[in-house]
């Protein structure tokens, strides 16, 4: 098995097959050995579960994936990539690489053409400009995930794993949050990627809860509010939902009052309960 967190064997690969990295599909790739073995070990619950990886790079953590998940298949958008993985993967007959863009992917129904009747966790370092889109596709998918464990930019960690009524917490954490608990788990500075990239990044958990928070129709309800409270979450509850809802104030002031608020409370203050709670009196 290929040493992909030695700089010689990179270097040696790179100019093997004449290889440059592209920033704008995010590509750093991990260097630090003791990096991928923690994502593979937090990631993975047992041997028999299954694996879906998003971004191989030049296949460091796919390694890792497959010394301890019986089946891993990895998504992957660079089919420049094809003839490096070839090579570093060649030791394992677990693997497979599906050359397709993970945003186009009907994930429930690629999930049992691929692993059939069993369970699959995601594990994956994700390109930072995309994190928040790829989260949202496989939170929305409607397939049955184990759990969600990634590296993504050490600040959008912070927010993904916010509590909700902290200052730190967005309508991306909200909507993470109403789907499965969010954790994280360690951090990984800039130093462990080549190239080395201007921030630090951190791996967290995303563990979909098994008995959904409220329906989907009440869930899409609750996103709206979300969305509408923190899309202008300087302005006082009120005036923030009142504009992103198109609702007369007296109206969302009233459903503020039954929640047991005050008229200028901050969208940014109210806990998930509340959340549901005031989502529930305003569409009702």
């Amino acid at each position: 098995m290929l040493e992909l967190t030695d700089m010689q064997v990179i270097r040696a690969l790179t100019k093997r097959y004449d290889f440059s990295f592209s920033k704008g599909l995010g590509q750093n790739f991990l260097i630090d050995p003791e990096v991928c073995p923690a994502i593979a070990e937090y990631g993975i619950p047992a041997k028999e579960c299954g694996v879906l990886e998003i971004g191989t790079g030049f296949g460091v953590l796919t390694q890792q994936l497959a010394l301890r998940s019986e089946q891993v298949v990895a998504v992957e958008l660079d089919r420049r990539l094809k003839p490096v993985l070839t090579e570093t993967l060649a030791d394992f007959s677990n693997i497979r690489v599906v050359w397709q863009d993970i945003m186009k992917v009907p994930l429930q129904d690629f999930l049992q053409e691929q692993f059939g009747t069993r369970e699959v966790a995601v594990c994956a370092n994700l390109p930072y400009y995309i994190t928040s889109p790829i989260l949202m596709h496989l939170l929305e998918s409607g397939a049955k995930l184990q759990s969600i464990t990634v590296m993504v930019q050490k600040e959008a960690a912070e927010r993904l794993c916010a509590e909700i009524g902290t200052r730190e917490a967005g309508a991306i954490t909200a909507a993470v949050r109403l789907r499965g608990h969010a954790e994280q788990l360690f951090e990984v500075p800039r130093e462990s990627f080549y190239p080395s990239p201007k921030v630090d990044s951190a791996v967290i958990r995303i563990t979909p809860y098994e008995t959904p928070l409220c329906p989907e129709n009440a869930l899409q309800q609750v996103l709206k509010t979300v969305k509408a409270g923190f899309g202008q979450r300087r302005k006082t509850a009120v005036n923030a939902l009142s504009a992103g809802l198109s609702l007369p104030k007296e109206q969302v002031t009233a459903a503020l009052a039954d929640c047991g608020l005050t008229a200028n409370v901050r969208f940014e203050q109210l806990d998930l309960e509340t959340l549901l709670r005031l989502s529930r009196t305003l569409f009702n």
